[in-house]
C-alpha cells in the first residue's frame, strides 16, 4: 500500500440504500465519512427497484414480515427507524408517492428521485464519495481499518459494510461481504436466492401456459400463506405468491397452491339433476379463473367417475394442488439473498460486530431478509440509521 492514505472517521462500503442513508446519517453527526462503491454509479439497485419507480417502505412493517435465524433480531432497528421516519425525509425532498396494494409505497415518477434524495443528504454531510472503486482490500492493526481501493487508500477507526447479497450480479453484486465476514472470523448463515422464481421438473407441461396469471393462497415449508398473483413463466413459476413463499422453500420440498381460494369450486355440479362432465368442470372452473388455466385443469385433474366422492377429492385437489420444483432461478433473478453475517455476532441496536470493535454490517449482507413490498428498502433504512447514530 502506498504512503498516502486518506485519514477518516468512517468508510462505508457500498453505495446502495443501506451504504448511503448510514453515510449521510455518520456524516451529519460530523464524522468524516467516505464511501466506497465498485459500481460507476450509485444506488443500481434502487433504479431498477418497482419497475423504476422504487418501492421504498410498507406501511405494515413489523418483525414478522422478516426471515433470520434469530426472528428477534431486527426489532431493534425497525422500533428506531420506522416507515413514517422515511416518509418525513421524502416529504422534505417533495418526493411524490402513492401506496399500492397491501401497504407498498412507490415514487409516482421515478426512483432516481430517492437516489438523488440519498446522495444530497451524503452531501449535507460532506461524505466523500468514491465511485470505481475497484481491487477493495481490507486490513486491520491497532484497531484501525486500513482500506485499500483503485480510488485510494482510507483509514478510519470505523468500517460499514454494507455492500448487499449476491443477488442481480449483473447491478454489480458482489460476495464482499462474505468475504470480509471469514477475514474477522465472522460467523455466516447459508446463503440463498430468495424472492425468486421456481423451476418445474416433472410438472414441466405447466410451462404450456407461459404468460397466465392468477390469484393464488401460497404456501412453502412452514412459511405462512401469501394470498396475492401466481405467473406462469417458460420455465416454472413466478409472481408476487411464489416469490414471496421461495423464500421459505428448500429443495425436495412441496410447493402448495391453493387455485380457488375461499370458493367452492365445484358445488354446481353437485347439485342435484346437475350436469358432471368436463364440460360442466370447466365453467365452474372459469368462474374463478383464466380460461386457459380452466382448461388445463379440467383436462389434467378431472375426477374419475363424476361420483360426489370424486367431485369432493377433486375440490380438495384445487385447494392444496401441490407442486414439486426442482430448483429456483438463482441469483440472477432472484431480488434479494437470504442468510448472510450471522446476527449471533452483531448488536442489535447498533450493528456492530460483538468479537471486532469497530465493524459493522448492515443490510442485505446480514441474515434478515424481507417480504416482498418493501420491507428490505426498509431493513435498509433502519439498519445503516441503527449503525450511522451509533458510529
Amino acid at each position: 500500500m502506498s504512503k498516502r492514505v486518506r485519514q477518516m472517521d468512517v468508510v462505508v462500503l457500498g453505495a446502495g440504500a443501506a451504504g448511503m442513508m448510514c453515510a449521510a446519517v455518520a456524516g451529519q453527526r460530523g464524522r468524516r465519512v467516505a464511501l466506497l462503491d465498485h459500481n460507476a454509479q450509485p444506488g443500481r439497485k434502487i433504479l431498477i427497484s418497482g419497475g423504476g419507480r422504487c418501492n421504498f417502505t410498507n406501511l405494515h412493517c413489523a418483525p414478522d414480515r422478516f426471515l433470520s435465524n434469530n426472528p428477534h433480531f431486527s426489532k431493534s432497528a425497525l422500533a428506531l427507524y420506522q416507515p413514517r421516519h422515511f416518509l418525513e425525509l421524502v416529504g422534505r425532498y417533495g418526493i411524490a408517492w402513492h401506496e399500492k396494494t397491501l401497504g407498498q409505497l412507490f415514487c409516482n415518477h421515478s426512483a432516481r428521485a430517492i437516489v438523488d434524495m440519498l446522495l444530497t443528504e451524503c452531501k449535507s454531510g460532506s461524505v466523500e464519495i468514491a465511485l470505481n472503486a475497484r481491487n477493495i482490500a481490507v486490513e486491520r492493526s491497532g484497531g484501525i481499518f486500513r482500506v485499500a481501493s483503485s480510488q485510494g487508500e482510507f483509514e478510519a477507526g470505523s468500517l460499514v459494510v454494507a455492500t448487499g447479497g449476491l443477488s442481480i450480479p449483473k447491478l454489480g453484486a458482489t460476495g464482499l461481504a462474505y468475504e470480509l465476514v471469514r477475514q474477522f472470523g465472522l460467523k455466516m448463515v447459508a446463503t440463498r436466492p430468495a424472492l425468486v422464481p421456481l423451476v418445474l421438473g416433472r410438472e414441466k407441461e405447466w410451462t404450456e401456459l407461459a404468460g397466465v396469471s392468477t390469484e393464488v393462497v401460497v404456501q412453502a415449508g412452514g412459511g405462512p400463506k401469501f394470498r396475492e398473483k401466481l405467473l406462469v413463466t417458460h420455465r416454472g413459476l413466478s409472481g408476487p405468491a411464489v416469490l414471496q413463499a421461495s423464500s421459505y422453500w428448500r429443495t425436495g420440498e412441496p410447493l402448495v397452491v391453493d387455485f380457488a381460494p375461499g370458493a367452492r369450486v365445484l358445488d354446481p355440479l353437485l347439485q342435484q339433476g346437475a350436469r358432471r362432465d368436463a364440460t360442466a368442470l370447466k365453467q365452474s372452473l372459469r368462474e374463478v379463473m383464466p380460461q386457459r388455466l380452466a382448461t388445463f385443469i379440467a383436462e389434467t385433474a378431472a375426477p374419475k367417475g363424476w361420483t360426489n366422492a370424486a367431485l369432493g377429492a377433486c375440490e380438495r385437489g384445487l385447494h392444496r394442488w401441490e407442486f414439486h420444483p426442482t430448483g429456483t432461478e438463482g441469483y440472477e433473478k432472484a431480488e434479494v439473498t437470504a442468510g448472510g453475517v450471522d446476527t449471533d455476532g452483531l448488536q442489535a441496536r447498533t450493528m456492530e460486530a460483538r468479537a471486532v470493535p469497530g465493524l459493522y454490517f448492515i443490510g442485505e449482507a446480514v441474515d434478515v431478509t424481507g417480504h416482498l413490498g418493501g420491507f428490505n428498502f426498509q431493513w435498509a433504512w433502519a439498519s445503516a440509521v441503527a449503525a450511522g447514530r451509533a458510529l
